[in-house]
């Protein structure tokens, strides 16, 4: 068991979680893809126990009749999914200090995936440093890129 930490983009949501492992999925359900504005979302499922909050709680929404879903109001951050009734929760993997530690082992709701998004792999690429546009401001704003 391993301590992992994440939060939303401006800091004011940290936690740390307890990660037994690196399993991880990608849910496709459409619920999320409107949520996140994504094409589907990768989760880390975690015991609501195994969570500690360090600085605030997440303030949550009903996305459903059935599920909560936290986010951070200042900078709009998606980090949980859970059932209100459940022991269980999802952190977003995107929300983690280090998310290339974990490994998706399934994807949910199937019926749902948008096939032409599950590998782009074979798609040309561009780093951000060589974008001009993206690059330059980034530059200008702070004389540096992003981590």
């Amino acid at each position: 068991m391993q301590v992992m930490t994440g939060g939303c983009q401006c800091g004011r949501v940290r936690y740390a979680a307890r990660i037994d492992s690196n399993a991880a999925y990608l849910c496709h359900c459409r619920m999320c893809r409107r949520a996140t504005g994504g094409v589907s979302i990768a989760f880390r499922n975690i015991a609501k126990a195994d969570v500690t909050w360090t600085t605030v709680e997440p303030d949550r929404y009903r996305s459903s009749p059935i599920a909560l879903r936290g986010f951070c109001r200042d900078c709009g951050t998606p980090l949980t999914f859970e059932f209100p009734d459940g022991d269980m929760m999802d952190l977003t993997i995107g929300s983690f200090d280090d998310p290339s530690a974990f490994v998706p082992d399934h994807n949910f709701s199937v019926e749902t995936i948008l096939p032409a998004w599950l590998d782009c792999s074979h798609l040309p690429g561009t780093t951000l440093a060589d974008n001009p546009s993206t690059r330059d401001r980034w530059l200008a704003a702070c004389g540096k890129l992003p981590d």
